[in-house]
């Protein structure tokens, strides 16, 4: 069955193709929801949020562009309202205790994806949030701080801090390893 095919099925209701649909897209998105939580089950939540979303808007899709890039979309934008409700979205942490430096990019490449992700989970959440959408998703800062609600100025400055941070936490983690 084709995308299109699937899609139709879902429209009209058909348990099947909503089976289909979600095997064949949810380990992909549950990585997306992943980047943006503290928890694994928090990030199932939220893809068990986006995806009643994504049925329920699929005669919204206009065949315009990527399908899995549409529900993407939707699982940031479900992520980034979980984010608003939650209530360790005020943590605050400084830069005291990061030193600053430069990394050697031989350093970063002998990492495994899944040790950098783990590092970027680690974040405080709103350097995450403004992290990923950055570096991972492509938004600008304007669109960062219409997302969460923040300046622009704020946007920038929490993406430099969370590189910071992730440089610091990077260099600890290779002299652990080293």
């Amino acid at each position: 069955m084709d995308q299109k095919e699937l899609i139709a099925g879902c429209i009209r209701g058909d348990r099947q193709c909503h089976l289909a649909l979600f095997q064949q897209y949810s380990g992909k998105l549950l990585g997306v929801c992943i980047r943006y939580t503290r928890h694994r089950m928090e990030a199932e939540d939220i893809l068990q949020d986006a995806f009643i979303k994504i049925f329920s808007n699929l005669e919204k899709y206009e065949g315009k562009g990527s399908f899995e890039g549409w529900m993407r979309r939707i699982v940031v934008n479900t992520a980034l309202k979980n984010y608003h409700k939650s209530s360790y979205q005020k943590e605050k942490i400084g830069l005291e205790d990061y030193q600053g430096g430069s990394l050697n990019p031989e350093v970063i490449s002998s990492l495994h994806e899944e040790e950098i992700l783990n590092v970027i989970a680690k974040l405080p959440d709103g350097y995450r949030m403004v992290f990923n959408l950055y570096v991972i998703e492509g938004f600008s800062h304007k669109e960062i701080a219409e997302q969460l609600k923040i300046q622009e100025s704020t946007s920038r400055s929490q993406l430099v801090k969370a590189r910071k941070m992730l440089q610091s936490k990077i260099t600890q983690l290779m002299r652990i390893v080293a």
